[in-house]
C-alpha cells in the first residue's frame, strides 16, 4: 500500500454526518480511506462508481468506525492494465444511505515497467580504438602472414642497428664496429626465435 490516502470524518458534528478533507484525489497506485470517527460510533458503507469499479476494488463494503478511532479501508488499485486516465468515484454512506459523501477519484497510467534481461548484470566492456600505427602494423601483418609482434621486433631491431651504425660511423674505430656487429647478431637471433 503506497502512502497516498484521503479523510472522510464521520459524526464530526452531529450524528450520521460525513465530511471528506478532500473532494477529488489524482493517483496511479493503490490507495487508503481513512474513516475518521469523532462522536459517536457509526456503521459505514463503501462503494466505488463510475469506470474506478473496472480497476479498483474494496477489501469489504461495510465498516463499523469506533468513536475518536481511525478505520483503513484499503482500496486496491490496477493501473498497470490502463493506458490513459480513468475517472470515477469513491462513495462513503451512513444513515442508512441517508448521508453521503462522494469523492471524485482519478487513476493515471503508471509509469512504464522496465525489462531487464540478465546483459544488463555483466559490466561492458569495451575495447580501445587502435592507433595508427596499430592499424599499420595489422594490415603490414596480414598482407605479409608475418605476427604483428615479429614486425615490432623486426622494427626495434632495425632502430637498434641504425643506432649502432650512426655510432660506428661518428666514433669510428674497432670497438664501435664488433658493437655493431653484436647488436646486428643479436636482432637475427631475436627474429629466428619469433619465426620458429
Amino acid at each position: 500500500m503506497s502512502g497516498t490516502e484521503v479523510t472522510v470524518h464521520v459524526n464530526r458534528r452531529a450524528a450520521d454526518e460525513l465530511e471528506a478533507a478532500s473532494d477529488a484525489l489524482e493517483t496511479s497506485e493503490s490507495f487508503a480511506l481513512l474513516l475518521q470517527g469523532h462522536e459517536t460510533p457509526a456503521h459505514v458503507h463503501c462503494r466505488l462508481g463510475g469506470d474506478l469499479e473496472r480497476i479498483a476494488s474494496l477489501g469489504e463494503t461495510n465498516y463499523y468506525v469506533e468513536p475518536d478511532g481511525v478505520t483503513a479501508v484499503p482500496v486496491t488499485v490496477t493501473a498497470d492494465a490502463i493506458d490513459r486516465p480513468v475517472d470515477g468515484r469513491l462513495e462513503v454512506l451512513t444513515g442508512y444511505g441517508s448521508e453521503s459523501v462522494s469523492i471524485a477519484v482519478t487513476v493515471t497510467p503508471g509509469p512504464p515497467g522496465v525489462d531487464i534481461d540478465d546483459s544488463l548484470a555483466e559490466p561492458a566492456r569495451s575495447e580501445p580504438e587502435p592507433t595508427a600505427l596499430e592499424r599499420v602494423v595489422d594490415q603490414f601483418a596480414a598482407v605479409s602472414g608475418i605476427e604483428p609482434a615479429t614486425l615490432v621486433v623486426l622494427a626495434l631491431g632495425l632502430v637498434a642497428v641504425g643506432i649502432a651504425a650512426l655510432t660506428a660511423a661518428t666514433i669510428g674505430g674497432p670497438v664501435a664496429t664488433v658493437g655493431t656487429g653484436i647488436v646486428i647478431v643479436g636482432v637475427l637471433v631475436a627474429l629466428f626465435l619469433l619465426v620458429q
